[in-house]
């Protein structure tokens, strides 16, 4: 799978799909009581808002009569009261409603979010090879936050409007059918218009947030390698493409927005031809046979200005639900990536491994007919440590992947103590072993926090002693608070040494049957390689150990040393029977290397 740069725009894997939206409103289904609750509420507010200009009419009406001489104090009062009560309840019971459905809502939010959050987990490591942290990032936080409008507010909003909507149009009937339907003759032409503007907004919004997710990405990778920035003094070109990336959001936005706008004047200028044509109508009719009174027609004005407000709503809701769904198309995205390493169908626990490894004729590429590893077959016996040697991108981190299972084999078996490991569940597999990788990841906590991280059952005694093995206790006892000193993301305030020493503590306190190390000892100097050593032999005895480094001194008392060359298995054996092989693969790197270091000594 190719990579993602950060400045470039993420396609989506298939255009908008209305089933998108449903399966978005799946999230309300646990809070549909409180929802239609909500709606319940919010259908009594409506009819308190349209009370109202009825009671206001009726009471100019009584004024009306009043010119008639027949004039009803007490019946006028009666109608301001009802005015009265009818806005007070009304108040009352939008609080109400504001409260379910903003808590409803935000419940909804969290649960997407934290779907989110364990499905990416699962993601085998292609995903993660191909997008970038700031990328995915933005998909859990902007993209989910975004959402937070429609779940609390758009679709509860949506069917009052429609309600509303329905008791205005029946109330203007029974009024004057004749006016009703000249404010009725607008709609056609908003409908028309908003079709034709719709298309180009929700593609403006999909711009933005590509753009978004570009800027989010490049952010992330900028800060993290901030370092390696200004020591090679390339914060000018640095800020050059943050300023393309930033001003690729502010073009992209400012369309959108022209687009977003057209909404209002539309409905602005539709609002506006409706009101005219009912006032020469309306006044036409008071002095026809229709005998239209003055009360019936500020009615029917004062509702049509009502009856424009859910229609500014639903329009409104349309441009929010537009936007959101910008947002959802890239959510499901993620959700519609398949997990391509998972529990297979019946797979079992893993029982207690004993440590015998072996590959079945293994081939395995990255990308589908480019092979990194062809037909590798080899066996590691209980308690066996392994060295894998070879030159850059020969395929020795492939091959310890794939026995801790985070790759799949393209053909060929895995097999440990026998049991292919695509027949057992991932947590009884990788429970089982302990992998180091090159990057020593430290995160945000303490010392003890890092160390425990894969065993968090683990005692504080049990945590020193695995610090003391790998000579880590001395320099964690001289921090400031020892092993509850706090360290920063990814170890900052640690030199390099010192993070992969805590990275072993951590990997050796898992008690592992299995443990791999791949270039675990890269950063750290000689003198504290060799403790390290003499730490290996004392506590993985009986453990098998896969071992990936360059340094002879780490690799030359393994059991077996297998030399990956090209996708294969080149060489195997001890450390004597290879080097006594004058043309051999590992003959060839360690003359290379004893003459680095040679060169290194006399420099």
């Amino acid at each position: 799978m190719a990579r993602i740069r950060n400045i470039d725009d993420e396609q989506l894997e298939a255009p908008f799909n209305k089933t998108q939206f449903f399966r978005l409103m799946r999230y309300l289904l646990p809070y549909r009581r409180k929802m239609l609750f909500a709606l319940g509420l919010m259908a009594l507010v409506a009819i308190c808002g349209l009370a109202g200009p009825f009671f206001m009419s009726r009471t100019i009406g009584v004024l009306e009569g009043a010119a008639d001489g027949d004039f009803n104090v007490g019946l006028m009062f009666a109608y301001i009261a009802a005015m009265i009560v009818s806005a007070a309840l009304g108040g009352v019971l939008l609080r109400a409603r504001v409260r379910i459905t903003d808590l409803s809502g935000r419940q909804a939010i969290a649960k997407l979010r934290q779907d989110l959050f364990d499905y990416i987990q699962k993601l085998s490591f292609n995903f993660f090879d191909s997008r970038s942290a700031g990328k995915i990032m933005v998909r859990v936080i902007n993209d989910v936050n975004s959402l937070n409008d429609l779940f609390s507010n758009g679709i509860v909003n949506l069917l009052v409007d429609c309600l509303t909507l329905a008791l205005l149009v029946g109330i203007m009937l029974s009024v004057s059918w004749q006016l009703t339907l000249v404010s009725l003759a607008s709609l056609s032409l908003l409908a028309i218009l908003i079709a034709n503007i719709k298309r180009r907004m929700r593609r403006a919004w999909q711009i933005v947030r590509a753009k978004t997710s570009n800027m989010n990405g490049y952010l992330h990778e900028s800060l993290a390698g901030m370092r390696v920035t200004q020591s090679f003094v390339r914060e000018p070109v640095n800020q050059n493409t943050y300023e393309d990336v930033n001003d690729d959001i502010r073009v992209g936005w400012m369309k959108a927005v022209r687009f977003n706008g057209l909404f209002w004047p539309t409905i602005d200028i539709t609002s506006t031809i409706g009101t005219v044509a009912v006032y020469m109508v309306g006044l036409w009719l008071m002095g026809g046979r229709a005998g239209l009174s003055l009360a019936d027609l500020l009615l029917i004005l004062w509702y049509l200005g009502r009856f424009w407000d859910p229609i500014n709503n639903l329009a409104n809701f349309y441009n929010a639900l537009l936007t959101a769904m910008a947002s959802v198309e890239r959510i499901y995205e993620i959700f519609d990536t398949p997990i391509e390493v998972h529990d297979n169908e019946g797979a079992r626990e893993m029982p207690p491994i004993a440590g015998e490894v072996r590959f079945d004729g293994v081939t395995f590429g990255y990308d589908k007919g480019v092979p990194v590893l062809k037909d590798v077959s080899f066996t590691a016996r209980e308690g066996q440590t392994v060295a894998l040697v070879g030159p850059t991108g020969a395929g020795k981190s492939t091959v310890v992947n794939l026995i801790s299972r985070f790759y799949n084999a393209t053909s060929g078996r895995v097999l440990i103590d026998g049991i292919d490991v695509q027949d057992v569940t991932l947590a009884s597999l990788r429970g089982q072993m302990s992998v180091m990788m090159q990057d020593s990841f430290i995160f945000s906590g303490t010392i003890y926090d890092n160390i425990r991280y894969g065993k968090l059952d683990a005692t504080d005694e049990e945590v020193i002693e695995a610090a003391k093995a790998v000579w880590a206790h001395d320099f964690i006892v001289k921090m400031e608070k020892g092993y509850n000193t706090e360290v920063n993301e990814r170890g900052s305030s640690l030199s390099a040494g010192q993070k992969q020493l805590i990275s072993f503590a951590r990997a050796l306190l898992n008690n592992p049957r299995i443990l791999i190390l791949d270039e675990a000892t890269s950063s750290i100097d000689t003198h504290t390689e060799q403790l390290i050593q003499r730490a290996i032999e004392r506590l993985l005895a009986g453990r098998t150990c896969f071992v990936i480094a360059h340094r002879l001194s780490t690799i030359r008392k393994a059991d077996c040393i297998l030399v990956v060359q090209d996708g294969n298995i080149a060489e195997r054996g001890t450390h004597d029977e290879l080097i006594r092989l004058p043309h051999g693969h590992y003959h060839g790197l360690c003359e290379a290397q004893f003459a680095f270091l040679a060169g290194e000594s006399i420099a």
